[in-house]
């Protein structure tokens, strides 16, 4: 089966790759010349672990190919997916779909034979139908059906998640798109991965209310860490004793500094706006997004009392580990790192930094940020150490050389992933998240 995949930022390219290595024909498009130039040459415009050698061993097969002419991608195509860009619209905070809007123009014009369109980027609901509407404007005499299959893929564990789906979602209206999409995810029935057929609007809700839920659960334990903080309990014991409660499960509460990337923060947002227009209030969503976007801010002052203060952090210097909003991206959309640099940087405390693949992307947002070579340049004269990102390149960091190359043994720990008493032996002043 040929695939056209039309985007090659994270989503378009990483499926793609893993399309291709189904055994499809596939045709990864892009406007940015650049961008196709280099994947060409085997440069990937983004981290992911094993992205490289995904596309360079089906680029050898010759499975995989880049294109910027659309007509030319979309030839033959069985099935063609939108994988493009969805940001937040400056002034309502609603999902941009010009991207999404364009490329259903210029299928409709180009397209030369029977086809699905498959909206795999992230849309509110309705945008299908829109889709629909441009497709017929167009005139085309193929016979298309327009698909929503949201994608759920972890940054820094795309490939698996890809190969590997809780569940593959896809909403269809008639027959001909749902035997398609059968056709286009047969090699995952030998993994007996569970594919769930709704109706288009469904799918698209699907994936909106799977991020807000995430979203909704890593807010929770962040306010019982809080809580813990204040009555002398441990967040950690709180979120195992509920996460073995199989109708909580543990995964995603672990308490942190709050989440960013460039899917919850956004998606909480257009799904926020979504309901305002059809009058159906989210209040518990709309509170998880005012308190993640505190939360950040309110990690810096953290930094700041263990600094001694206000009045006495000013004019102090903090190192801190990780930027990006977790490990194994380079993404730093929305990454609390941000906010807890500014916040201190307000503060007149001067920030030095480093994070394993991220300050390529930082330095423009983070201008003031003394971007470091490694963690030890950047804890070098630091008054207060932070560990932001969980890398595993932190989690044995040498505290006896962090403690001779710091001004003071402070270590801000906003992951917990080392244990106070370990530390405290060492000689740190340590603080951490929801534990006393």
């Amino acid at each position: 089966m040929k695939i056209a995949m039309v985007g090659s930022g994270y989503v378009g390219l990483v499926s793609g790759a893993c399309f291709a290595d189904f055994g499809h024909d596939v045709v990864c498009i892009d406007k940015d010349q650049s961008k196709i130039d280099r994947l060409r040459a085997g440069v990937m415009p983004i981290y992911e672990p094993g992205l490289e050698a995904l596309v360079e061993s089906n680029v050898k097969a010759g499975r995989l190919t880049f294109t910027t002419d659309l007509g030319e991608g979309i030839a033959g195509a069985s099935a063609i997916f939108i994988a493009v860009g969805t940001p937040s619209r400056r002034g309502d905070g609603h999902a941009d779909l010009s991207f999404v809007h364009a490329v259903a123009r210029e299928v409709g014009e180009r397209l030369a034979n029977d086809a699905v369109i498959v909206t795999k980027s992230t849309v509110p609901v309705g945008t299908g139908d829109e889709v629909e509407r441009i497709l017929a404007e167009s005139g085309t005499p193929w016979r298309v059906a327009v698909v929503s299959n949201p994608e759920f893929l972890r940054e820094g564990a795309a490939i698996g998640d890809f190969k590997r789906p809780d569940r593959i979602v896809i909403g269809a209206e008639d027959d001909f798109g749902r035997e398609v999409m059968r056709g286009v995810y047969r090699p995952l029935f030998l993994n007996e991965s569970p594919i769930l057929f709704t109706s288009r609007r469904s799918a698209e809700i699907i994936k909106y209310a799977a991020n807000a839920f995430l979203a909704t659960k890593i807010t929770f334990i962040n306010e019982m860490a809080d809580l813990c903080e204040k009555v002398g309990g441990n967040v950690q014991d709180v979120a195992r004793g509920i996460g073995l409660d199989g109708r909580i499960g543990g995964k995603f509460l672990h308490a942190g500094p709050g989440y960013g990337g460039s899917c919850f923060p956004k998606d909480t947002l257009a799904l926020l706006k979504t309901a305002e227009d059809y009058d159906s209030p989210l209040r518990i969503v709309e509170a998880v997004a005012k308190v993640n976007d505190s939360r950040k801010r309110a990690m810096g002052r953290k930094v700041i009392e263990a600094l001694g203060g206000a009045d006495k952090a000013r004019g102090k210097r903090a190192a801190l580990l990780g930027l990006t909003f977790k490990p194994n991206t380079d993404d730093m959309r929305d990454s609390p790192a941000i906010a807890i640099a500014q916040t201190l940087e307000d503060a007149g405390v001067s920030v030095a930094a480093f994070d394993p693949e991220g300050m390529e992307q930082a330095r423009p947002l983070l201008p003031r940020v003394e971007m470091k070579s490694d963690p030890y340049a950047a804890i070098a004269g630091a008054d207060a150490v932070v560990i932001v990102t969980e890398w595993d390149a932190f989690r044995a960091l040498d505290l006896g050389r962090v403690k001779a190359l710091a001004n003071a043994p402070v270590l801000v720990d906003l992951r917990n992933i080392y244990k106070p008493e370990d530390v405290r032996a060492e000689g740190f002043s340590y603080t951490s998240v929801g534990r006393a």
